[in-house]
């Protein structure tokens, strides 16, 4: 009965840690959420309008390209992968459509150009992003190039094909022309839904999609296994090699879908289109609460992550505050986000050693009475 009552009285400070602790490590699982609360309500007060339905659906629009990106580096990420390829992988899309468009597919055998349909130039152009991805994940597994060097590569081989296809140049005038039969490119960018554009529904059914993958597949399960321990899903039976080459072909077809929907609200396609965009795309999946040592993620997460993003950044556009200023005040905000990541990751490592050693403590405990 003495015994009983030590374990008792030592395992209260215990339990006042853990429930500080805890509502620390909570906040900080949430600070994605409450960034975003705190930067509406912000610009809510000081812009006029923010909150405005016509500036909400502009600025959700704006969110939605780079929500393509991050939702699908997000599987790339947490199997503590990267891809610096994607905004790159966006501009030689978009250009591949239009060259299918204005220019169509040349026979020279033939002495003709074949202008296929929309139907056909957007399947087309995803299985171009698809297959870009699926190359980054062959070289990466294949030859056991790191992530971020093989990627670097691919942006840099990317950018430079896509000013190769136009010489530097944009293709105009993406409407397509009705003799041709391939009209209606423009539709996808400037298309509206129940009240809503296109672009904002492919991001709710691409999320919705993905997060059913993360949550519901083995797939999903797997690359989260991967980036806790690769080693020991490998010993587990799960193809690592395969289900990386996978998740990199998912993020190049994420790519590519930003890319046509880019290049259709623009009506033109431009090969410095996607320019940077991958630092906000893993900007968005870092606030978002996946950690860049893998193991750890969500997507509504990274979807939120966008939207701090594109609130925030579109904010200081409707404040008047110069670019350079949005430059730095957004690599502060990607510093501080890496910092919260890793004072999460560091809580919960101490939190677990905790617990072990509460079970340990109360299994001698138990073992002596």
């Amino acid at each position: 009965m003495k015994s009983n009552s030590a374990v008792a009285f030592a395992a209260q400070p215990a339990k006042a840690f853990n429930s500080r602790e805890g509502l620390i490590l909570l906040l900080l699982k949430l600070r994605t959420f409450i960034a975003l609360f705190l930067i509406v309500g912000f610009f809510s007060v000081t812009v006029p309008d923010f909150l405005a339905l016509g500036s909400m659906v502009i600025m959700v629009k704006h969110i939605a390209i780079n929500a393509f990106l991050a939702l699908g580096i997000t599987f790339v990420i947490i199997t503590a992968g990267i891809d610096l390829s994607i905004g790159a992988t966006l501009g030689l899309c978009g250009m591949i459509a239009g060259w299918l468009i204005t220019k169509g597919i040349v026979l020279p055998m033939f002495g003709i150009a074949i202008f296929p349909s929309v139907w056909v130039i957007v399947p087309l152009v995803l299985l171009a992003g698809a297959l870009i991805g699926a190359a980054n994940g062959w070289i990466i597994t294949r030859y056991n190039v790191a992530p971020f060097i093989c990627t670097l590569g691919t942006m840099y081989i990317l950018r430079g094909t896509a000013m190769l296809t136009s010489g530097g140049e944009t293709f105009p005038g993406l409407q397509g022309n009705p003799l041709l039969g391939n009209t209606g490119f423009d539709k996808i960018g400037a298309g509206y839904f129940l009240g809503l554009p296109w672009a904002i529904w492919m991001m709710v059914l691409l999320a919705l999609v993905i997060a059913y993958i993360a949550r519901r597949l083995p797939f999903g399960r797997q690359v989260y296994a991967i980036g806790d321990n690769e080693r020991a899903a490998e010993l587990s039976g799960v193809k690592v090699k395969q289900v990386k080459i996978w998740v990199y072909t998912l993020s190049g077809f994420c790519a590519a879908i930003a890319g046509i929907v880019v290049s259709s609200q623009l009506v033109a396609s431009h090969p410095a289109n996607g320019t940077s965009f991958e630092m906000n795309a893993i900007a968005a999946v870092v606030l978002g609460g996946t950690s860049l040592a893998g193991g750890r993620g969500t997507i509504l997460g990274t979807l939120v992550g966008a939207f701090v993003i594109g609130f925030l950044a579109d904010g200081l556009i409707m404040m008047g505050v110069s670019e350079f200023w949005q430059m730095v005040i957004k690599g502060i905000v990607i510093i501080v986000a890496v910092i919260i990541d890793q004072m999460q990751s560091r809580m919960q490592q101490k939190a677990a050693v905790v617990a072990q050693k509460a079970l340990i403590e109360e299994g001698d405990s138990n073992a002596k009475v």
